[in-house]
């Protein structure tokens, strides 16, 4: 990894929306996105089950409440979100109209690396 932040966006879709959530996302949001400077790079992710062998024994992990969806995006830093170019690309294409209204427990986390 190249740089010291991670931004995570989290969240579940309406039940008949995944389709266009799915197509709008990869078609224009990552783009968009990712053509803002300081993006180093993004991923999508869909929760999926998690057995962990911890303390001598195979366990399936819970996690209630936690979305579907999540987009991990790699960034130089906290102040590529605040910028123009982010909000532009954020409220670009269909996004803002046709898919975050069908968007539901969102979850926005910030992670900064840590170095030695």
């Amino acid at each position: 990894m190249q740089g010291r932040y991670l931004f995570v966006a989290s969240m579940d879709v309406e039940p008949g929306a995944e389709e266009i959530f799915d197509e709008v996302y990869d078609s224009e949001h990552v783009p968009s996105l990712g053509a803002v400077p300081g993006v180093l790079s993004i991923a999508r992710y869909r929760r999926a089950e998690l057995r962990l062998s911890i303390g001598g024994e195979v366990r399936t992990i819970e996690a209630p409440g936690q979305p579907r969806h999540t987009a991990i995006y790699e960034i130089e830093g906290p102040e590529v979100l605040v910028s123009p170019e982010w909000a532009e690309g954020v409220e670009a294409g269909r996004w803002p109209t046709q898919v975050r209204p069908r968007t539901t427990n969102r979850r926005h986390v910030l992670l900064r690396r840590n170095d030695p």
